[in-house]
């Protein structure tokens, strides 16, 4: 499928073979970017609380459409996949809004407490101005590690296909958060867990509107995420347990139900808009399974791409990121289409 694309299949560039050294690339040789220039954008999502978008234009006037871009787990606006995509995004004509989900990045003090998996309240307003602001023209969701859950879980969720989006891709996302809870707390996580709980604690701890006296004490105990999921993702988002969160926020039994013809591809359920998934057999933290069962049984308009490198958000090849060069190739394909759909309207109406 990449070769469709006209993309050649991934290959790593030296010297970051294998997968560990895929994922930590930009922790050890973080790159260089320019001057952030994107213009802050606060959404209301409840009384008094508001997320933090940063609306990236590009230098073309008509803009070839507007991509939403969805950090992952203790991520932000400012991390580095999101801010390499967005300036490739920009130079290929597309306008880019980069989001903060609720308790990320400059938007910390903003709204209280935390993201989740599944988190559609707050999500609906956010693609509520997005659509506003790309008009007439396609609106796409880009979401890396959790972030692709995030908007999976949005548009799985939506009664209509108000949900505005014209086309989806998932980087490297947890399909099945069980699976993925207990692939980051394997033996040869373990550093890779502690850094990320870490990274959540200090979110958690610097909520300005305050925590409980328990969810503190907790937070000292905290060792693994689902610890974390348990004390302060699961309750904080209505859910019994750590499990029941999983359970609710993981896309995979949806999208499996959608391919099958079940419950899920309901008439109450929207359409799945054109989706791409893509996943490393090799990811260290994502388990490959569930992509896999996916690519087996995918339901309507949703392709998978499997490669067998390329780690968590990796993707490091020859020519700069990979998974940036697909998904640009990808969205180009899909304003293509919706250009050619257009003009065959106009045509029949004549």
């Amino acid at each position: 499928m990449p070769e469709r694309l006209l993309v050649p299949a991934f290959r790593p560039r030296p010297p970051w073979w294998g997968a560990d050294l895929q994922t930590l690339r930009d922790t050890v040789w973080p790159p260089t970017f320019p001057i952030d220039r994107g213009v802050p954008l606060p959404i209301v999502i409840a009384a008094g609380e508001q997320l933090l978008a940063l609306h990236d234009l590009p230098a073309a006037v008509d803009p070839l459409g507007l991509v939403v871009l969805l950090h992952g787990l203790g991520g932000s606006s400012q991390a580095t996949g999101v801010r390499r995509l967005a300036l490739a995004l920009q130079q290929a004509g597309f306008a880019v809004l980069r989001l903060n989900l609720r308790g990320a990045g400059a938007g910390r003090a903003l709204a209280r407490g935390t993201y989740a998996a599944h988190c559609n309240s707050d999500l609906q307003p956010a693609l509520a101005l997005a659509r506003q602001l790309a008009g007439e023209r396609p609106l796409f969701g880009v979401g890396f590690s959790l972030g692709g859950t995030v908007l999976l879980n949005a548009v799985l969720g939506a009664s209509t296909p108000q949900s505005g989006l014209d086309g989806l891709v998932v980087i490297s996302s947890p399909l099945d958060l069980a699976a993925c809870s207990a692939s980051i707390g394997r033996p040869r996580n373990r550093l890779y867990e502690r850094w990320l709980v870490r990274a959540l604690r200090r979110q958690t701890l610097a909520d300005p509107h305050g925590i409980s006296a328990s969810e503190r004490r907790g937070l000292s105990n905290v060792g693994s995420i689902r610890d974390f999921d348990a004390l302060i993702t699961a309750p904080r988002w209505g859910f019994a347990s750590a499990e029941a969160y999983y359970a609710t926020a993981s896309p995979l039994p949806q999208l499996l139900e959608l391919a099958s013809g079940g419950p899920g591809s309901a008439e109450a359920q929207a359409p799945l808009p054109p989706t791409l998934v893509v996943q490393a057999i090799d990811d260290p933290w994502v388990p490959a399974a569930p992509a896999v069962a996916l690519a087996q049984a995918a339901p309507p308009g949703l392709q998978v791409v499997l490669t067998g490198g390329g780690g968590h958000n990796g993707f490091h090849a020859p020519g700069g990121s990979w998974s940036d060069q697909l998904t640009l190739r990808w969205l180009k394909q899909q304003v293509l289409a919706e250009q050619r759909l257009k003009q065959q309207a106009q045509t029949e109406c004549a």
